[in-house]
């Protein structure tokens, strides 16, 4: 390859410093460890994006953006936290948005490996959520790694550098970024 692949972190809340944004930004740093080039579209990047109209319409500038960015990866990893079971409306959000690749040659998300992380208060919310992240993963023609993190958030995750604080969350996010590094360095070679 005479690139380095390129990772898509897409996740985080609207909040500023959440808990879910931060687990992807560990991902991100080991994917970049092994040598990917990365790109977020955290909590903010989701706020601005408008709630996803399947009408024809102009598609906004920062819904244009994700199209974008989705086109170009490699991989993606998505983060979401858990909510009531399932994911949050704003990564429901976007990655209803990608219906704007619908018409594209490799539409939505087909081919590309995609690192889930979960955070959540508890086993059980993480679990019903994780399932549903990698069932959307299906319907868009991704492929979900093998391995998908699902961290408890009744504690406190992440020290004040941003690090896991348990060695076990830490190996679920460096696992999860592994997979999509391997899966995707696997799909541009051949």
């Amino acid at each position: 390859m005479s690139r380095r692949p390129l990772i898509l972190g897409l996740g985080g809340t609207i909040r500023s410093g959440s808990s879910t944004e931060k687990a992807l930004l560990c991902a991100l740093a080991r994917a970049e460890a092994l040598g990917a080039e990365t790109r977020l579209l955290g909590g903010e990047f989701l706020g601005s994006l408008p709630i996803f109209d399947p009408r024809p319409s102009d598609a906004t500038e920062a819904q244009l953006a994700l199209a974008a960015a989705v086109r170009e990866a490699d991989g993606l990893i998505v983060a979401s936290p858990g909510y009531h079971g399932s994911i949050s409306g704003v990564i429901k959000n976007a990655l209803d948005t990608l219906e704007l690749t619908g018409r594209d040659a490799h539409p939505y998300l087909t081919g590309k490996p995609v690192g889930t992380i979960i955070t959540a208060a508890g086993s059980q919310a993480g679990g019903t959520t994780l399932m549903a992240l990698r069932s959307i993963i299906h319907a868009l023609r991704g492929w979900p790694t093998p391995f998908g993190a699902a961290l408890n958030g009744g504690s406190e995750l992440f020290n004040e550098t941003g690090a896991c604080r348990d060695t076990k969350d830490a190996w679920q996010l460096d696992t999860v970024a592994e997979q999509v590094m391997e899966f995707a360095l696997m799909r541009t070679a051949r």
